[in-house]
């Protein structure tokens, strides 16, 4: 239920007119004022004298209805106003009000938009036009109307604004006074930032307001970022100067990117090396942006701040960029970086966190470390649960309540792989887990010559769009396989691969022995290969279990075509026949499903391994390219190689 019937119109009235005023005496054309804002300015009062009740009833007897509560206190105040807003110049009291009926011609032009599946919402913005009781008296354009059936518990109508100029549909309010208060803040807003040679525009509502952003800072810092933001947001549309920098860094931390640019903070050279990465990485997000228009977000800022701007651009695209930050913080932000790394995305986040209370801003209008999701590494680690936590965390020497841990995004097992998710893209996957190797000697056991080594931190969308852009020959025969390193539990390693080729099970080599070679640093090493594709749409289901020890294959199953081979004394928890069935009771249909869930909790259960789903599915691993995962063809058989060779004229 709205409170419009409690709204008190004349102090609201006067502080507006007043501020008018002194913002009037503070202008340098006085020859360009009208009579009717000349009388304004010295009588200090933008309306009129207030209507009698007598003419009120007058007005609703010639208009047919009775008006809506906080229109019909506002009379009783002033009988219409001036300078509503920016762009209302004469707003209609008791004689000027009237109805619209379509004298603008826009309902017409809004029906032709109209079509069978157009919503109650569309139907409303061209039935407006005919019903609507117009108010605005003089205007740039602009349409003020009341909607004598868009009525709501206390018979208040909403008002509707429109101007062609801005492109956007027809803006509502709840009912007159929300209408007037978001006006006098309107006010506010374009004069807020001032050219060069006008004086400040300051009265008791701007102090007011800027004491209430000053707590707001305060607030963010001791981890209270809800009520916060909502204080920014109010002071905001005001056009505070720092409301939108301050208030942008808690929506960059809740994920939120559409038109989050840090305004006037940013170009602060105190400020740019927490805030310009995130700005660069969302521009570099967008590719179809050309890198001139970056300059609009840094108007103002000098040389050094541009040129810092197109530097960290440039990082951020070739996956350089690093962030980096003082203190015992700076020191945690290192160890993150080398836990999220190999995988351990969950860790990399608690390292953090745990940091977060010493942390320093790096001035009075930085809220928290804020270049650090534009780091390759440490970016995904965020999340909308995630950055709620950070913020809620009390920092910059202020004293808080501690929030509770956000949840982590690991769980500690294998099974999650067989969860369908939206685009389906893990119904076929292959991974290689290997015990007492660390994940950067993993190369030098599955792959050969140059191949044997690491690529660059990458999500597993980039590096295959690097491995197929040098690629120039594609061979039937050989599955060299595009694989991300992480750790896979305490003394595990795993390479990973989410797109395999497809499975033959006549050519196919497991990597098992060749993973487990054994060495004088790994000796007794164990090498767990697993493949399945118990729900790919490419052929029929199957599944691939080998496990080898000092470079010899131990035991190895094969589920294909509905039956089962197998080589080696396989314990009784990997026995195939537990999954698949033998004989009538063989699985078929939508029991794959959970027999490749139960394989996966058994092979958890069996080496205890787990795969970190964030970093797989969302992070940034180190990649290598293996050997072939199938054999050489035989004699006779055939196969396809094709060549690509780039012709430029």
């Amino acid at each position: 239920m709205t409170q419009t019937t409690e709204f008190d119109w004349r102090p609201f009235l006067l502080r507006w007119s007043g501020e008018w005023s002194d913002w009037s005496d503070s202008r340098s054309d006085d020859e360009t004022r009208s009579e009717g804002d000349e009388a304004a300015r010295q009588g200090r009062w933008l309306g009129f004298p207030p209507a009698s009740e007598e003419r009120i009833v007058a007005m609703e007897k010639r208009l047919g209805r009775q008006m809506p509560p906080s229109y019909r206190q506002f009379l009783k105040v002033s009988d219409g106003w001036q300078h509503a807003g920016g762009f209302v110049w004469l707003l209609a009291g008791t004689t000027d009000a009237r109805w619209h009926d379509n004298e603008s011609g826009l309902a017409d032009m809004f029906e032709e938009d109209l079509d069978e599946d157009a919503g109650p919402d569309e139907r409303r913005d061209a039935e407006i036009w005919r019903r609507g009781l117009q108010l605005e008296v003089e205007s740039d354009a602009t349409y003020v109307l009341m909607d004598p059936e868009d009525v709501d518990e206390d018979g208040e109508w909403a008002v509707y604004t429109w101007a062609g100029w801005r492109a956007a549909p027809p803006e509502r309010y709840a009912n007159f006074a929300e209408f007037m208060r978001d006006m006098h803040r309107e006010f506010h807003s374009l004069r807020a930032h001032r050219t060069e040679g006008e004086p400040e525009f300051a009265n008791d509502t701007t102090r007011e307001l800027d004491a209430l952003v000053e707590k707001a800072r305060l607030m963010a810092l001791r981890g209270e970022w809800e009520r916060a933001g909502r204080t920014l947001d109010e002071a905001k549309e005001y056009g505070r100067p720092r409301a939108v920098g301050l208030g942008d860094q808690i929506r960059r931390l809740l994920g939120q990117t559409y038109m989050v640019y840090f305004e006037d903070v940013v170009t602060d050279p105190r400020y740019a090396p927490e805030l310009l990465p995130s700005l660069v990485a969302e521009h570099a997000a967008h590719s179809y942006r050309d890198d001139s228009t970056l300059m609009f977000h840094l108007r103002g800022a000098g040389d050094d701040v541009v040129s810092s701007a197109y530097a960290t651009l440039e990082r951020v695209r070739d996956g350089t960029y690093r962030y980096t930050a003082a203190g015992p913080f700076g020191e945690a932000v290192e160890r993150a970086r080398e836990l999220a790394r190999w995988g351990d995305t969950d860790g990399a986040w608690r390292t953090l966190m745990d940091a977060l209370p010493l942390w320093q801003p790096l001035g009075p209008d930085h809220l928290a470390p804020m270049g650090w999701v534009a780091d390759p590494l440490l970016g995904p680690l965020l999340t909308p649960d995630r950055g709620r936590e950070l913020l809620s965390t009390p920092r910059g020497g202020q004293a808080g309540e501690a929030p509770a841990r956000s949840a982590g995004l690991d769980a500690d097992n294998l099974t999650w792989l067989a969860d369908p998710d939206a685009h389906d893209n893990l119904t076929s996957y292959r991974f290689v887990l290997v015990e007492g190797v660390a994940p950067e000697d993993l190369p030098g056991r599955l792959a050969d010559g140059d191949e044997a080594a690491l690529d660059d931190p990458m999500t597993s969308d980039e590096a295959r769009r690097r491995s197929l852009g040098g690629q120039r020959e594609f061979s039937s025969y050989d599955d060299r396989a595009l694989m991300s390193v992480g750790r896979a539990g305490d003394r595990w390693s795993f390479a990973f691969d989410g797109d395999p080729a497809h499975f033959d099970p006549r050519r196919f080599v497991s990597p098992a022995a060749a993973a487990a070679a054994a060495t004088a640093a790994a000796a007794g090493a164990r090498a767990v290969v697993v493949w399945s594709g118990l729900r790919t749409w490419r052929g029929n289901p199957f599944f691939h279990l080998s496990v080898a020890r000092d470079g010899a294959e131990r035991y190895a199953f094969t589920y294909a075509d509905a039956e089962i081979h197998r080589t080696g004394e396989i314990p009784r928890a990997l026995d195939p026949d537990r999954f698949f069935g033998s004989g009538s009771g063989k699985v078929e249909g939508e029991g794959h499903a959970e027999a490749e869930r139960s394989l996966l909790e058994a092979v958890t259960g069996e080496f205890g391994v787990h795969l970190p789903r964030h970093a797989i599915t969302n992070g940034r691993l180190h990649t290598f390219t293996s050997r072939s995962w199938t054999r050489a063809p035989g004699n006779g058989e055939t196969y396809a190689v094709i060549s690509l060779n780039l012709v430029r004229e």
